[in-house]
């Protein structure tokens, strides 16, 4: 079986007090949380600020302590790894890139989980949400 890695973010932003989750809409259709593929001589965080930057334009600061793990097989033969982490947005415009975001949004916790296509991103924010409420 063959092994695929990817990293990236459950993202978000607090203004007035209220915290907005970053939701991206795929070109293929799905909505998903920001993340894409390890390359060469990457570590899981720097794989997931290149991926925040390239979808995104995004900078983001990550907080310490959490990091969830998501597995599943994409297809017949192959298993992937996704690692999250949870990163505040700390400068830059939203700017999709459109080879593989066809829009995104800052929604809050309620929207954001809904709009969310599969249940274990479902289930990264959750745990984000519940790690930011305990701090």
């Amino acid at each position: 079986m063959k092994q695929e890695k990817s990293c990236g973010a459950v993202m978000f932003r607090e203004t007035d007090a209220q915290r907005h989750y970053l939701v991206l809409h795929s070109v293929k259709g799905h909505t998903t949380l920001c993340k894409g593929h390890v390359e060469a001589g990457e570590t899981e965080r720097q794989t997931a600020v290149r991926e925040i930057m390239e979808e995104t334009a995004l900078t983001v600061d990550f907080l310490d302590g959490f990091r969830e793990v998501i597995t599943y097989s994409p297809y017949a033969g192959y298993t992937k790894d996704v690692v999250f982490f949870l990163a505040r947005v700390s400068g830059g415009t939203l700017t999709c890139q459109p080879e593989e975001v066809a829009d995104a949004a800052f929604l809050p916790f309620e929207r954001a989980l809904a709009a969310l296509t599969h249940g274990s991103d479902r289930e990264v924010l959750q745990k984000a949400d519940a790690f930011l409420a305990g701090r």
